[in-house]
């Protein structure tokens, strides 16, 4: 252990008694990372976590920079090696084991992942739900990896394809899902036998924290699931440099991970990229108008709209716009918004005041230039506390100018814009650089399968808002980044390709 990271005695969640560190706000007494299997703490001062919904600070997250994370990394080096040849069968055992901590702790970890991110406590509960399923499903992939033995090219020699873990790999998770982006990252490398230095966004480092506890209750030996939290472009710079991590997973902004991509080429490493998006949402003649307007509101003010595949750009057939617009504003001004941890509440907070003011000016340029707020369109408060902006609808907007569709909103405000064939509509929906999620709603299965072939993206809803799921490979194309988590596919990302010419005379 470097002289830099301080081990420190205990653990900072008791999670049989949960609610008594959410009633009280105190999560941790001391910063903390967790390397080596030990609670560590570093020489420099803690960076505050805050309630977005209350503004109230829950405690301190450590402050590590480039030096701690070198340390990290070569403990996980250390690690590996021993990690690597631990039977598959013994890997999935644990990954199972962490998976039924999680969910046998679903309440406790909901609620302190609403705290500290300001979803909503039934998304929040909703989410541990599908982090633990990640690790469900990556412990089966564990014992289903399988190499080749090809006919040789000649007499007397066996062509062997070997499938081995590729090292050390740095994680970077964003905030806006604190859980299930670790689970279905720590998960797939730890299921090849790769080991991790993880690092979680400093705005929600708890729900991360509470994981390590957990994978370490389930049997994850020290060394093989580090954290690390603080500066993040330091951490980033030791994952790039280290030629000992050999994968680097980042799940963020579309600038960042391109400085990321540049990086790593100085040590050759694999990346995979889920990077931003500008989701469309179509809605044909031919939907259940019903339906379709139920769909954007999940697939738009999920977590206050601020996830990747959130819906960008609504798109409504000037056919049925009058009639699904009446059905979807209903739905939208009955949306109930506050406190996450209020179980009737629909809408919690954003992140920060920065996010408060993104909307602000997005907004602002959009009436600006001639758009019309058809619902929502201020910045409130619960109690005078908390980042909320109300959920938004704009109309009367021009594509091609304004800011709520040429750019990624990352928050409750939604553009709907009128069409008339499915050429324009399809031209439209193409016209960015990114490529997530996009969603359209239609009756006709012809047209079904005309347009999900059409649309330039990793991810496609059809009829259907709720796409992400352990099961299917998650992510994008173009500017949205590159590999896939999840699936049968995710696990490829973590496993290098060993071919072996045998002969056998």
């Amino acid at each position: 252990m470097s002289q830099l990271l301080k081990a420190v005695a205990g653990k900072p969640f008791d999670l049989s008694s949960a609610a008594r560190y959410v009633k009280e706000g105190h999560f941790t007494a001391a910063p903390l990372g967790y390397v080596n299997g030990q609670w560590v703490t570093g020489a420099r001062k803690g960076i505050p976590v805050e309630d977005p919904c209350t503004n109230e600070v829950l405690g301190e997250t450590a402050n590590f920079g480039s030096e701690e994370t070198e340390a990290a990394i070569k403990v996980a080096s250390e690690s590996f090696q021993k990690w690597k040849n631990t039977l598959p069968l013994e890997r999935a055992k644990i990954l199972r084991r962490w998976s039924d901590l999680m969910m046998q702790h679903q309440q406790a970890l909901g609620t302190i992942l609403s705290r500290e991110g300001g979803k909503v406590l039934a998304e929040g509960l909703g989410e541990i739900a599908g982090s633990a399923g990640f690790l469900d499903w990556y412990a089966g992939e564990a014992e289903r990896v399988y190499g080749d033995i090809i006919g040789g090219p000649r007499h007397g020699v066996q062509t062997t394809v070997l499938k081995e873990p590729i090292g050390v790999v740095g994680i970077v998770t964003p905030w806006n899902f604190p859980s299930s982006m670790i689970t279905r990252g720590v998960g797939g490398a730890l299921a090849a036998g790769c080991t991790v230095v993880l690092k979680p966004s400093e705005l929600t480092p708890y729900s991360a924290l509470v994981l390590a506890q957990l994978a370490e209750e389930a049997g994850v030996p020290p060394g093989v699931f580090n954290i690390v939290t603080g500066d993040a472009p330091a951490i980033g710079k030791a994952f790039t440099d280290s030629f000992d991590v050999r994968k680097i997973s980042f799940t963020g902004s579309t600038r960042v991970g391109k400085l990321l991509y540049a990086a790593a080429a100085e040590t050759t490493k694999k990346l995979g990229l889920e990077l931003g998006g500008n989701a469309p949402f179509i809605v044909f003649d031919n939907a259940d108008l019903d339906r379709a307007a139920t769909g954007l509101i999940l697939a738009k003010f999920r977590n206050s709209g601020q996830t990747c595949i959130c819906t960008n750009r609504a798109f409504v057939h000037a056919a049925v716009y009058d009639r699904f617009m009446a059905i979807f504003l209903d739905k939208v001004k009955a949306l109930k918004q506050g406190n996450a941890l209020d179980p009737t509440v629909q809408v919690g907070a954003l992140s920060t005041q920065m996010a408060v003011d993104s909307m602000a000016a997005i907004v602002k340029d959009a009436t600006e230039k001639g758009a019309t707020v058809a619902a929502g369109g201020k910045a409130v408060t619960v109690d005078g506390k908390g980042y909320f902006f109300e959920p938004t609808v704009l109309t009367n907007v021009d594509h091609a100018t304004m800011r709520c569709c040429q750019s990624e909103t990352f928050g409750p405000v939604v553009p709907v814009v009128k069409f008339e064939t499915e050429e324009e509509v399809l031209q439209l929906a193409n016209s960015t650089r990114s490529g997530l999620a996009a969603y359209f709603y239609s009756g006709d299965y012809r047209q079904q399968h005309r347009v999900m072939r059409a649309l330039q993206y990793g991810m496609v809803g059809v009829n259907e808002s709720l796409i992400s799921t352990p099961v299917a490979p998650f992510g994008g194309v173009k500017d949205s980044g590159l590999g896939r988590d999840g699936s049968k596919y995710g696990i490829e990302a973590f496993w290098d390709i060993k071919y072996c010419c045998v002969s056998t005379v």
